[in-house]
């Protein structure tokens, strides 16, 4: 842990990490990139399913809330298998699962067969993020983990760009089957991982010490609800509810609304959604700079504030340049306030609980998120309001609560993850 524990400034940050910890993190911003681009893809392809089907976009979007429900599933079991068990196992486990569930929906005879694999798709992409984020922040030295949070929770934007490429390029020669036939790729990681990659020191000291002085916390889900860290819970919880409504306000149904309201081809919809991706994997990074710098909260609450205004500009027009260029411009702003995800949420809570924590706060949000779809779907089609004004206003909205939430939470900033024990046992009756 020498490397691990170094603060000289003559040592570049880059530097700092062991080679078993940089093996660490790439295995988890693989997981998580590749992740993204299973789940994206499908808000690409949410009109032409509709129409081979023959069923309304609303029953379409039900389908993207479902998979968004069953991640809370995916996160807290395989929160309490890193807990107990290590990190690298569920990491596995969640990759290829979400992998499979992909590629057998591409093969979809009926609408229900679809709804059924994407819904499970869920299970295994929930699972990912808990694992790999506890792997990936547990291995990372404290003088750079913001900054690298950032770069790895904006890496969903670089999956979101690589589907959006897939999709601009491929979807008139392998349709929307295709596309989700892609998503087996990701599975290849797992031999990867299995060979290369260690669990955390901080993870393995600790769970020596739960067994030595016989602490072992077998209900760490329950553990975040008591006196002491419930406050903690409650803000973490309202934050990733809030910035989920957000994310899906903002990219759920836009491509939906350039190719159902503005006619726009796969060509054009791709063309926003490929760089305002990869302003959000750079925007994450940039606010990762601003997290070790100034702390966690102003690098999440700057960025908030900031997107409220940027919306109306690709909201209240028509203009191809104007939407165009304004959507880019959120990546920076309202899509980059996920990128202390990792580190924020990892370092509010102790390495007994850490994994289970932060995944099921992390994923109730989806719950919340899953609802976004649907609800604005229903006031621009069946309340005629089109698509922009919803968008518009739920974007606001759940920036102001985000702002709130963050605000109400603690500080993190250079917190050293130890192996300490820090949940006290539940006496033996």
């Amino acid at each position: 842990m020498a490397a691990a524990s170094a603060t000289g400034t003559n040592v570049p940050w880059w530097k700092e990490p062991t080679k078993d910890q940089w093996y660490a993190y790439i295995a988890a911003w693989l997981g998580w990139t590749l992740d993204a681009f299973d789940f994206t893809i499908f808000l690409l392809i949410m009109v032409p399913i509709a129409k081979e089907f023959d069923v309304p976009l609303t029953a379409v979007t039900a389908v993207f809330t479902i998979t968004l429900w069953l991640r809370l599933v995916g996160a807290t079991a395989a929160g309490w298998m890193a807990d107990r068990m290590g990190r690298k196992a569920p990491l596995m486990i969640s990759i290829m699962w979400y992998s499979l569930c992909n590629f057998i929906a591409g093969f979809s005879p009926t609408f229900a067969f679809l709804f059924f694999f994407r819904a499970l798709l869920g299970i295994g992409m929930g699972a990912e993020w808990p694992a790999g984020a506890a792997l990936a922040m547990e291995s990372w030295p404290a003088r750079s983990r913001g900054f690298m949070s950032g770069v790895l929770q904006g890496s969903w934007g670089l999956g979101f760009a690589l589907s959006a490429v897939a999709y601009g390029f491929l979807y008139d020669h392998i349709g929307w089957r295709g596309l989700l036939w892609i998503g087996i790729l990701p599975a290849l990681v797992v031999i990867w991982i299995r060979f290369y990659v260690k669990e955390p020191e901080v993870w393995v000291e600790n769970k020596r010490l739960q067994k030595e002085k016989k602490a072992e916390v077998r209900a760490p889900l329950f553990s975040i609800f008591k006196r002491g860290m419930l406050f903690n819970t409650l803000t973490g919880i309202l934050w990733m509810a809030a910035a989920f409504c957000v994310y899906y306000s903002i990219w759920a149904l836009f491509s939906s609304y350039l190719q159902k309201e503005l006619n726009w081809t796969p060509q054009m919809v791709a063309t926003p959604l490929f760089w305002a991706n990869i302003v959000v994997f750079a925007g994450n990074a940039c606010w990762g700079l601003v997290a070790d710098k100034w702390g966690r909260r102003w690098a999440i609450m700057i960025p908030a504030a900031i997107g409220i205004f940027i919306a109306p500009l690709y909201l209240w027009t028509l203009d191809p340049m104007w939407i165009i260029g304004g959507f880019i411009l959120q990546g920076l702003f309202g899509g980059s306030i996920y990128g202390q995800n990792p580190s924020y949420l990892s370092e509010r809570f102790p390495t007994e609980v850490r994994a289970t924590a932060s995944g099921f706060v992390y994923h109730q949000g989806a719950i919340w998120g899953g609802l976004v779809a649907p609800v604005l779907t229903y006031f621009a089609i069946e309340m005629k309001m089109g698509f922009a004004m919803p968008m518009l206003i739920s974007t606001t909205i759940f920036l102001l609560v985000v702002i709130v939430a963050v605000a109400l939470g603690p500080e993190t900033k250079g917190k050293k993850l130890t192996a300490d024990l820090e949940i006290l046992p539940v006496p033996a009756e």
